[in-house]
């Protein structure tokens, strides 16, 4: 079943929090478009025991309908930013990656949906010593709590300008950026290993170590 209905209306955005109290949004908005709310409606559904199982379904490619999540983590549909965080964090339930796309599924229908960088963004970072050393808990702007270890690793990849850009694994192929400030809180915490006879500086977590990059280097990150 696909319903791609459009609307018209687009409406400037500003993030809530950074308004003055008097132009804040209030918190009762209007309903989401037609298409969108019925989404949002067969996701609850799917989701109503936990994370639904998006990986097993294979229904009707509806194609694109307008959804893109921007650099900033930022949910869109039809270049009008989705200012419901419950509908966001219901539509990270239902994100599935396949090969060179990602899409949002349910039983009934599949649509494309734009990801500039990662679907997700890693907003706050706690830190836990053990016997076995420290462990990094992060949780993702939809909620996500995710402990980077041997099934959530930490990868690094070439940023602009030299730099680096740090992404964790969540699940089943998606990942979340690692906001700016909290990497320079991981560059803060690395340490310098021997791997395979080259001197790498990385992050150890929950028994992993996650190379960041080369120790003759690392003062280029400064």
């Amino acid at each position: 079943m696909c319903d791609t209905g459009r609307v018209n209306h687009r409406r400037k955005f500003m993030p809530n929090d950074a308004r003055r109290p008097e132009d804040r949004l209030p918190e009762t908005r209007p309903p989401l478009p037609g298409a969108l709310e019925a989404l949002g409606q067969s996701a609850a559904k799917a989701g109503a025991r936990g994370l639904p199982p998006v990986h097993l379904w294979n229904p009707p490619d509806c194609g694109d309908i307008g959804m893109r999540i921007a650099r900033d983590g930022t949910w869109f549909y039809q270049n009008t930013p989705i200012l419901r965080p419950a509908m966001t964090r219901l539509f990270a339930t239902i994100l599935r990656r396949d090969p060179e796309r990602y899409v949002l599924v349910t039983p009934v229908e599949m649509v494309l949906v734009e990801v500039e960088d990662a679907p997700f963004l890693a907003v706050e970072m706690a830190v836990e010593n053990s016997r076995d050393g420290p462990i990094l808990r992060f949780r993702t702007n939809v909620d996500d709590c995710v402990t980077a270890d041997a099934a959530h690793p930490l990868r690094f990849a070439a940023g602009p300008s030299g730099g680096l850009k740090p992404y964790l694994l969540v699940r089943g192929g998606l990942e979340a950026l690692v906001s700016r400030p909290l990497f320079y809180d991981l560059v803060a915490r690395g340490e310098t290993r021997d791997i395979d006879g080259v001197s790498m500086y990385g992050l150890a977590s929950a028994g992993q170590f996650f190379p960041m990059i080369a120790a003759s280097e690392i003062e280029d990150l400064a």
